[in-house]
């Protein structure tokens, strides 16, 4: 059984950050590529950052520059730093292991 457990949403001004946090049990973040997302109210969920086992990462484009993901092996856990966030990045975000999804955590940015 895997578990992924998200931490670091909240309320936060256009300009701010923040970071979210991704705990795995039952399997190993290195090992695997390990992935966040997102979904808006009203549309589709999208992929925003990922990292592979070898340390690779990518973003999508509206991102690029002020999100970056990041893991610690040793804690199992994954972060996503998110700086200069705008109101468009409004969403639940969630951490994914190929298969495995977390409970998702909201992030709100707003005045």
């Amino acid at each position: 059984q895997v578990q992924l457990v998200e931490s670091g949403g909240g309320l936060v001004q256009p300009g701010g950050s923040l970071r979210l946090s991704c705990a795995a049990f039952g399997r190993s973040v290195s090992g695997n590529t390990m992935a966040w997302y997102r979904q808006a109210p009203g549309k589709q969920r999208e992929l925003v950052a990922a990292i592979t086992s070898g340390g690779f990462t990518n973003y999508v484009d509206s991102v690029k520059g002020r999100f970056t993901i990041s893991r610690d092996n040793a804690k199992n856990t994954v972060y996503l730093q998110m700086n200069s966030l705008k109101p468009e990045d409004t969403a639940v975000y969630y951490c994914n292991l190929p298969g495995w999804w977390g409970q998702g955590t909201q992030v709100t940015v707003s005045s």
